[in-house]
């Protein structure tokens, strides 16, 4: 069986949605929807949930989630550390709907949320990937499920000679398990 690169599975970085960091989340926001809008739905199955973020010399130096999305729309959740651990930590959905009150969270109506999204700035918000979110796209199908397996990643972005080249997403990676194992008829 041919051994499958990551460069045979990854996201080609020009179909990708990307922003400058100067750019707002409303911004960010309508390249994604673009992205999305002009993906090859034959050749992927899954929409892009993320945003690339480049720096003034068209470096890639962050990411956008749609989660960072949401959580930028409520800054208050920043006054609490990382929220994402605390469900982890076995805290009752009780306490984290409490939570809602005691830190005021999206005490603004949704309507504001036109206002807020043209005035955040992607910098101020994007996440900086981490040294094990990089794999070669000669790297093997294996080296990069390890990876996204062990670091609990949705992407991780690939590199020619240390310039990124693409995005390898969980998604896809799973869709070719998925197709594999329906194709040993077990």
């Amino acid at each position: 069986m041919k051994t499958i690169k990551i460069k045979d599975l990854m996201v080609p970085l020009e179909e990708y949605a990307t922003v400058s960091m100067e750019d707002t989340l409303f911004d960010a926001v309508m390249a994604l929807e673009k992205a999305q809008e002009e993906l090859d739905r034959s050749r992927y199955h899954y929409l892009h949930r993320a945003v690339l973020v480049f720096d003034k010399k068209d470096k890639i130096v962050g990411k956008i989630s749609q989660l960072d999305v949401l959580k930028a729309l409520e800054p208050k959740y920043d006054e609490m550390g990382d929220p994402g651990s605390l469900s982890k930590a076995g805290f009752s959905n009780s306490f984290l709907r409490d939570m809602l009150t005691q830190y005021s969270l999206w005490d603004q109506p949704l309507a504001a949320i036109c206002r807020k999204g043209s005035k955040i700035k992607v910098k101020d918000f994007m996440y900086t990937p981490t040294e094990g979110e990089y794999v070669d796209e000669e790297a093997t199908l294996e080296e990069g499920l390890h990876m996204l397996v062990v670091g609990r990643h949705h992407s991780l972005l690939v590199t020619r000679k240390n310039k990124i080249t693409g995005v390898l997403r969980l998604t896809d990676v799973f869709n070719e398990i998925f197709q594999r194992m329906k194709a040993c008829n077990l």
